[in-house]
């Protein structure tokens, strides 16, 4: 059986606490131990000195828009956007065409990942059917088909009634209900946050109220039923606050933080450019210093991209008409450093604990750990490597990026699954 030993490299694993100069030893698809080993004899060697190695990264909240959009996105090119970004384990929202509802559209998206060999895909099933909100979708079926959660993402679930009982069934199964959080009465026709700049340029906004009342409501009905509760795309300082009260008291709720709404503001659609157009929107410079804080105390357990991929033609539509939605997958990690770790605001164990174990615990699946025994997802990063976007060169079949041209700092130099080296591709360092 092959033996790999990836060596002299900062081998940070939050959930086992270590953060240490050591060596990886990978045996075959599996994870064989840190330091040296006794009985083991390397037949290959990659050198990570003055990197990190860390256990793949997990992106949870991502948008492969297959089946039904693939001028957008297909399984195949998402994937391989997250290998080149140092994510291995990516979890598909539903809000597809048609919707992942059935236990078929779940079974789908493994056989589709397993034909493009690229990261692994875990498909998230809708929670109702055809993602109408009218009626559960089964439940039980999806599960069966391989489905790791359950959201109606891209459309909130209006009726309390529909996500109480949502909560109960997914109980049953020991599966998260991720929300996406939006109040439809209060967002309708708005393009961009409402406030002082909403106002300024004379576009419609949509208030942070809108997202703290579902919030609010689905925390109230977590309590209800012992559900467990994730909230998106947490966008809000209210929403954070709600968030962390809700955690004191016991409930079984997470947050999630995207690496956009703790870096840019509303003030960005100053230039009319529907990059910067997203739901939920772009907020305030106290919003984000709110998510700041909620990444640093622990409120917000994950950092997620929501990948939202758009063909060009129609992100160049008028701001009224384009779409919602920024691609992520390959700029997650420096706008992470640039973001959370330069100021200070978190460390590199902390930051990788938000996007290995804890999404992983989320969603209850068997990544993000050095273990023995373990899986061997492996992402060898270098935290000091110097670059500058370019979406032009990215492996999405999209380009709504909004922070092409920014020169940044760390990258995945090397990304293996399951032992297999993936990225880079040609195998070269």
């Amino acid at each position: 059986m092959h033996t790999l030993r990836i060596s002299n490299g900062r081998v940070i694993d939050p959930s086992q606490g270590i953060d240490q100069v050591t060596d990886l030893w990978i045996r075959g698809e599996t994870i064989l131990g840190l330091g040296p080993q006794s009985d083991a004899h390397a037949d290959r060697v990659i050198d990570a000195q003055g990197k990190i190695v860390c256990p793949g990264l997990i992106d949870m909240h991502v948008h492969l828009r297959e089946p039904g959009r693939e001028e957008d996105e297909t399984i195949a090119t998402g994937t391989a956007a997250a290998l080149a970004g140092g994510v291995t384990s990516v979890a598909c929202m539903p809000n597809t065409e048609p919707a992942l509802d059935s236990q078929a559209s779940a079974e789908f998206v493994y056989l589709q990942a397993a034909r493009a060999g690229n990261a692994n895909v875990f498909p998230v099933g809708a929670i109702t059917k055809g993602r109408q909100g009218q009626e559960l979708a089964e439940i039980g079926g999806l599960v069966e088909g391989g489905a790791v959660a359950f959201t109606d993402d891209g459309s909130p679930v209006v009726s309390a009634e529909i996500m109480r009982r949502a909560l109960e069934y997914c109980r049953m199964f020991n599966k998260a209900v991720l929300s996406h959080a939006e109040d439809l009465e209060l967002t309708r026709g708005g393009v961009m946050h409402e406030g002082f700049e909403s106002m300024r340029l004379g576009l419609r906004g949509m208030p942070a109220a809108a997202e703290e009342v579902m919030v609010h409501r689905d925390i109230i009905l977590a309590e209800l039923t012992g559900g467990r509760l994730h909230i998106l795309h947490v966008s809000t300082a209210g929403s954070v606050e709600l968030i962390r009260q809700a955690r004191r008291r016991g409930v079984q709720v997470s947050g999630e933080a995207t690496p956009h709404h703790f870096t840019l503001t509303d003030k960005c659609l100053r230039t009319f450019d529907s990059n910067y157009k997203m739901a939920p929107p772009l907020r305030t410079e106290q919003d984000v210093q709110a998510i700041i804080a909620g990444l640093k105390d622990g409120t917000l357990e994950v950092i997620a991209t929501d990948h939202a991929p758009h063909a060009p033609e129609k992100k160049m539509r008028e701001l009224d008409q384009a779409p919602n939605g920024i691609i992520g997958l390959e700029t997650l990690l420096p706008i992470c450093v640039m973001s959370l770790i330069e100021p200070g605001h978190l460390t590199w164990p902390q930051l990788l604990e938000k996007l290995t174990v804890n999404p992983a615990r989320v969603l209850g699946i068997d990544r993000g750990t050095l273990k023995p025994g373990a899986k061997a997802d492996v992402t060898v990063v270098d935290p000091k490597v110097e670059w500058t976007i370019d979406p032009n060169l990215f492996r999405s079949k999209s380009r709504n990026c909004p922070f092409a041209g920014w020169k940044v700092r760390g990258r995945a130099s090397t990304v293996l699954l399951n032992g297999k080296l993936k990225y880079p591709a040609n195998g070269s360092e």
